[in-house]
């Protein structure tokens, strides 16, 4: 899972996993409001990446969502 500021950079970050991971879907987007936060503006946005091979190295995965200011969360 990798999280992300915006909407925005969220589905940017979807957009090149699909192109340089060659996923055949794009990934789920989340929403994820922060705790006891009801302002769209302090939510962050989830990339849900389904891997349960492993295949994708996590250092890449860390490296594209620091690109758009965020990081990878280990579920």
């Amino acid at each position: 899972m990798l999280v992300l500021p915006d909407r925005d950079a969220a589905e940017e970050v979807a957009e090149a996993l699909t192109e340089r991971f060659g996923l055949a879907e794009e990934p789920q987007l989340v929403r994820d409001a922060l705790a006891g936060e009801d302002d769209a503006e302090d939510a962050q946005w989830l990339v849900v990446v389904e891997d349960p091979d492993a295949a994708h190295d996590p250092e890449q995965l860390h490296d594209l969502a620091a690109e758009h200011e965020g990081w990878r969360e280990a579920e």
